[in-house]
C-alpha cells in the first residue's frame, strides 16, 4: 500500500485516547479495535463491514486492520470534525477526559 499508508497503521495501533467520541461505521474490510479492561487488560473489538462502533471519549484503545490490510470507515464527529491522538503517558493518565471516563465506568456507565 506503500509508506503513507504504513505510517498511518502504526500511528492507530499506538495506545492512545481522544477527547472525542471515535465514531466509526464499517464500510468494508475488516479491523481490530483493542480497548483496556478495568485491570488494564486488552479486549478485542472485531468490526466489520455493517458494524457501528462508539468509543466514549478517554478510553485507552488502538485500531488495526486484518491480515488482508484493507478496510474502509465513514467518521462521525459530535461537534467539529477533528482527530486528535493523544498517546498513553503519565501525562495523559491524568487528562481530564481520561479522568472522566474512569469515573462513568466506576459508576457502571460503561462495560470497559
Amino acid at each position: 500500500m506503500g509508506p503513507a499508508f504504513e505510517a498511518l497503521l502504526k500511528n492507530f495501533f499506538m495506545e492512545h485516547l481522544h477527547h472525542d467520541e471515535e465514531i466509526r461505521y464499517f464500510l468494508k474490510g475488516v479491523g481490530y479495535f483493542d480497548v483496556r479492561k478495568a485491570k488494564d487488560e486488552w479486549v478485542r473489538i472485531k468490526a466489520e463491514a455493517g458494524d457501528l462502533l462508539v468509543l466514549p471519549a478517554g478510553i485507552y484503545h488502538r485500531f488495526t486492520l486484518d491480515e488482508a490490510n484493507y478496510g474502509g470507515v465513514i467518521r462521525f464527529f459530535k461537534d467539529h470534525p477533528k482527530w486528535e491522538a493523544l498517546d498513553r503517558s503519565a501525562e495523559t493518565d491524568q487528562d481530564e477526559y481520561r479522568k472522566n471516563y474512569l469515573l462513568a465506568r466506576s459508576n457502571g456507565s460503561f462495560l470497559v
